[in-house]
């Protein structure tokens, strides 16, 4: 059997129905490859311990479905109410079931084309085309390939001894395995904690252990960072329960019997070199991209310590032609810096794809609107984007909105496009435009304890999100414009508003000279 389509998507997992549902949207020729006989077939076993850490926040006071996405992880993007995650489950950290259920009356309600049962063995490349072979021999071809698999595979770092340890994927998740047991568990993140706490009530020691310290999501806003749902553990050792955090190198880990011997080399030690003993080793080191379905005829270039595909600002594929990644592979581009790691930042990744496609290929247009170019309008659109849009609010710093100006009575405003895909693509000839962006400012220190000056001349200084305003013209910087920081992050008082819209006064007035440039 062989089939042809203009989009092969292998995964159905949120990226690939999200994807699927804007492929259709769009009326174009897709299929979606999955290799279980259900969607979201991820979630029906991770996390091992069952519970989400993306929340759910469901009573927000706000009225506005589109809003409410600010604070809805795990929802994707859709044309209808019912298929929302608040109508599976009312819970803040959700049960992965729930999620695998919604994911699956997702594709039924929107009918994706979605092949199950269909496990990918070989991905090739013959005259332009991508051949997709499965496991029962049956072919498929298409002339866009865009991998949504996720991270299907452990990442085990090269260490001497580490075949003989648990992963977090094989380990034992009962603690009465673990009674009056000496274990190690190597990593620090939220995987590590979760099996940690899991273990703190049987376990007599867990000594957990990374090169680094642990970071924490309150502090980078970065979500997969250590988040306090999952850092109980951290009393344990603090308050002298028995238990260790330690940052040192595993040199090599040996086993005799039922007894594991690990060299570590501390960090903070000067050097010090130890042999430790433990019952049991557990490597939660994090995970990472399968890319042994792909021959050489199309073999991604890897990044990251092979972890995840080298992309350009489209997320194609830097070596390889009209192939694109969609999901959590898209943190690549973003890594540990925004939420491009999990679905409530992707799905607006992949909505974004699905317009780049759209100019890519079909000769389509990004999704725009007209306004007036006047100061009052421009800065109206813009605060009630800074109030209201999930996309800039969930990706600070890396998507953001385009508002061109055409001419002395029209411009024309652009959501949720790739910042750095804004320098780079579309607009670089453009003599005249603006981005908004929700951008973090910068600090050290105690996160709970910072500074803010109420005054609107130093809101570039501010530091936590708020609202940036750049102009550029032929992709070169031209003028800045912060908006002070808010405690419920929304900008509707005049203190934001006024400034605002006389700085577009002053810009909207001002002819763009070769000299200009913003310092």
């Amino acid at each position: 059997m062989e089939m042809h389509t203009d989009y092969l998507i292998i995964g159905a997992g949120p990226a690939g129905l999200q994807l699927g549902y804007f492929l259709a949207k769009n009326g174009r020729d897709y299929l979606i490859l999955e290799r279980a006989n259900q969607a979201g077939a991820f979630f029906a076993k991770m996390p091992r311990h069952r519970m989400l850490i993306s929340i759910n926040k469901v009573y927000t006071g706000k009225d506005d479905p589109v809003t409410n996405l600010r604070w809805d992880w795990n929802s994707l993007l859709a044309d209808d109410d019912r298929l929302t995650f608040k109508h599976y489950s009312k819970k803040y950290f959700p049960h992965p079931d729930d999620l695998v259920r919604y994911l699956n009356d997702f594709a039924a309600h929107y009918q994706l084309n979605v092949r199950y049962s269909t496990k990918v063995a070989q991905v090739g490349k013959q005259d332009g085309l991508f051949v997709v072979t499965d496991s029962q021999g049956h072919t498929y071809t298409g002339k866009r390939l865009v991998i949504a698999t996720g991270l299907a595979k452990p990442y085990l770092p090269d260490i001497p001894g580490i075949e003989l340890c648990d992963t977090y994927i094989n380990h034992s998740i009962n603690p009465e395995d673990y009674i009056n047991k000496r274990v190690m568990i190597v990593g620090k993140g939220n995987s590590a904690f979760e099996t940690a706490d899991n273990l703190t009530e049987t376990a007599a020691a867990i000594h957990m252990c990374s090169p680094e310290s642990v970071k924490f999501a309150w502090a980078t806003h970065y979500v997969g960072n250590l988040r306090a749902v999952n850092n109980n553990f951290l009393d344990t050792y603090q308050l002298k329960s028995q238990n260790t955090v330690i940052d040192a190198d595993i040199n090599w880990v040996t086993k005799e019997n039922d007894t594991y011997q690990v060299n570590l080399t501390y960090a903070h030690a000067k050097g010090q070199t130890v042999t430790v003993e433990y019952d049991k080793v557990i490597f939660c080191t994090g995970f990472r991209m399968d890319a042994s379905i792909f021959d050489e005829s199309c073999k991604p270039e890897l990044m990251y310590m092979d972890k995840l595909p080298a992309q350009t600002t489209e997320w194609e594929s830097l070596n390889v032609p009209d192939m694109f990644f969609a999901g959590t592979l898209m943190q690549a581009c973003d890594f540990k810096r925004t939420m491009s790691g999990f679905i409530h930042g992707f799905r607006h990744n992949v909505q974004a794809l699905a317009n780049i496609f759209e100019i890519k290929y079909h000769g389509g247009e990004w999704s725009s609107e007209e306004l007036p170019a006047t100061a009052e309008a421009i800065t109206n659109k813009l605060i009630d984007r800074a109030n209201n849009a999930p996309a800039i609010f969930l990706q600070p710093g890396f998507l953001c909105d385009v508002l061109a100006v055409e001419d002395a009575e029209t411009a024309v405003y652009y959501p949720d496009v790739r910042q750095d895909h804004v320098r780079r693509g579309y607009f670089i000839d453009h003599p005249h435009y603006y981005t908004l962006s929700l951008e973090y400012g910068h600090f050290a220190g105690d996160p709970f304890s910072v500074e803010r000056d109420p005054d609107p001349e130093a809101a570039n200084e501010a530091a936590y999100l708020h609202p940036v305003i750049r102009r550029y013209a032929h992709g070169r910087l031209i003028a800045e414009h912060h908006i002070n920081d808010d405690l419920e992050s929304e900008w509707h008082k005049p203190e934001y508003i006024e400034p605002t819209q006389a700085w577009f006064c002053e810009q909207l007035q001002t002819e763009t000279t070769p000299e200009m440039t913003f310092a």
